[in-house]
């Protein structure tokens, strides 16, 4: 997708005051404050979108994480890194792309080890912070579902491979319904919305996708050589707005304020513009970053739907001029990275925010650029750990 709670002082900017979040919490449980009524104390949704995300879906080049990766992450010390780049709105996690959950007890087993009731946790210490919080499903991909159906699945590569069978559905509409119903998030992302690649089996359909292809289309599938373009794509089209419809009933149905927040790395792909889906979608987020694509899509998307543009290593995109254009057009600002730091989760802010931007690239370059904006401050904005950004 797309910042250290160190002991050493050097290393926490102002901001990151991790005692104040002790003491709200004390302050909590001394006066018999349940954890549903500081839910319900939720910040309103914010006119200008400044969203970050600290990205537990990548472990090694092309790999997910692995199971239990930064189990052992502090929701305390994540709430202070967001509210240190002056976010308002957190994305992390339900069920990152390794297909186990980020909070206890739910309908999809949580990462091994996991230390914290992570998600439920965050929503509380967020929104005391006045911060939405946003989980996190990626439809297309599951390596747990895929190892226990593997009839269901092609394969289990990171990348494209569950066809969106009734199986499927359910299985995706439950978790998603127990993660709105038990964890307060005020809404989530939902990524990677596409067909299965087919890679394991070099293109062929497998039996289920065969069926599925019947059910939705109202003739047999015609085999792979006789299989049209046109036939390709109405299929297509059809199976993931039926997902999508899927996604949607079960998220309105558990809270009918649950914002669902789309992110697509090919905005104007055949499969997905002009549907229902850019239509009812409550934010949709262009992850390739260029404006060009979201001004494309504006005559697509419904009169409630904000859009948001993003800003991450793979898209290539310049901080410096992505950020003020999206600003002047009203449009949302995001990012998200893969932790730094092993145990935490976290990716440390002193060496970022400590120097010019100019001098900076990458991710380190995107962190330092959106925290000034968010922060309301120019790009030559100085800071220290010391005394935080000197405005």
């Amino acid at each position: 997708m797309k910042a250290t709670t160190d002991k050493n002082p050097h290393s926490t900017p102002r901001t990151m005051n991790f005692r104040h979040l002790r003491i709200a919490a004390a302050l909590a449980i001394a006066c018999h404050v349940c954890p549903d009524t500081v839910r319900a104390a939720k910040p309103a949704v914010p006119d200008s979108i400044k969203s970050y995300c600290l990205d537990f879906n990548w472990g090694g080049r092309r790999q997910f994480a692995a199971p239990g990766s930064w189990s052992q992450a502090d929701p305390a010390q994540h709430v202070a890194w967001y509210k240190a780049i002056g976010a308002n709105v957190i994305q992390t996690f339900a069920v990152s792309c390794n297909g186990y959950a980020w909070y206890k007890n739910g309908f999809v087993p949580e990462q091994p080890g996991l230390k914290h009731d992570f998600l439920p946790e965050m929503v509380r210490l967020g929104h005391q912070e006045g911060m939405l919080v946003f989980g996190y499903f990626c439809i297309s991909a599951n390596p747990k579902w895929a190892a226990d159906h593997p009839e269901l699945s092609y394969g289990a590569p990171a990348d494209y491979h569950i066809p969106y069978t009734d199986e499927y559905l359910d299985y995706l509409s439950k978790s998603i319904t127990d993660a709105v119903s038990k964890t307060g998030i005020d809404g989530f992302m939902i990524d990677w919305l596409w067909q299965p690649k087919r890679l394991s089996t070099g293109g062929k359909w497998l039996d289920c996708e065969k069926k599925l292809y019947q059910q939705l289309m109202g003739e047999p599938f015609p085999g792979e050589g006789k299989l049209t373009k046109e036939q390709d794509l109405a299929y297509s089209r059809k199976a993931i707005d039926r997902c999508w419809k899927a996604i949607r009933k079960a998220a309105k149905e558990a809270n009918p304020d649950c914002i669902i927040w789309v992110t697509s790395n090919h905005m104007d792909h055949p499969h997905v513009i002009n549907s229902d889906m850019y239509r009812e979608a409550d934010w949709l987020m262009n992850e390739s970053g260029d404006m060009k694509r979201i001004q494309g899509a504006k005559n697509m998307v419904g009169e409630h739907t904000r859009l948001i543009t993003c800003l991450a290593l793979w898209n290539r995109m310049d901080a410096t001029k992505v950020v003020p254009e999206a600003q002047a057009a009203g449009v949302g600002l995001y990012g998200f990275t893969k932790p730094r730091k092993h145990g935490s989760g976290l990716v440390p802010l002193e060496p970022i925010l400590s120097r010019p931007v100019r001098e900076l690239r990458g991710d380190d370059r995107n962190i330092a650029t959106l925290a000034r904006a968010y922060h309301g401050l120019p790009l030559d904005a100085a800071w220290t750990a010391e005394e935080g950004f000197i405005k």
